[in-house]
């Protein structure tokens, strides 16, 4: 069973991001953000749809403005996907979460 989309910070970025033994979804937000607000339910739909496969995690970058320095965020909202320490896919702006989880399932297809 998947957990939803988890909430970090720099406390917990490198174990539950780049640490991760699966692919991981990275939402970089704000509340103030209406896009952000948007994508949100998107973002549970992704992590309900990848299972075990994968998780979905989002940032706050008005709270942890060093993990958006940190990753050359300039826009909100900026989803970047994590496998292996390593970006692997990028994007900014609002996306349907059954796009991304079919580009998702795409890559995971091909690993």
């Amino acid at each position: 069973m998947n957990a939803g989309v988890i909430p970090v910070s720099n406390d917990t970025f490198e174990q539950m991001v780049l640490k991760s033994e699966t692919p991981v979804v990275v939402d970089f937000w704000a509340p103030w953000c209406g896009p952000c607000r948007m994508v949100a339910p998107e973002m549970e739909k992704v992590a309900a749809g990848l299972d075990e496969r994968g998780k979905v995690v989002k940032v706050n970058i008005d709270e942890q403005p060093a993990l958006a320095n940190r990753f050359g965020v300039m826009s909100i909202p900026t989803l970047m996907i994590f496998d292996g320490g390593q970006i692997v896919g990028k994007q900014v702006g609002y996306i349907k979460g059954e796009v991304l989880l079919d580009s998702l399932n795409d890559y995971l297809a091909k690993k």
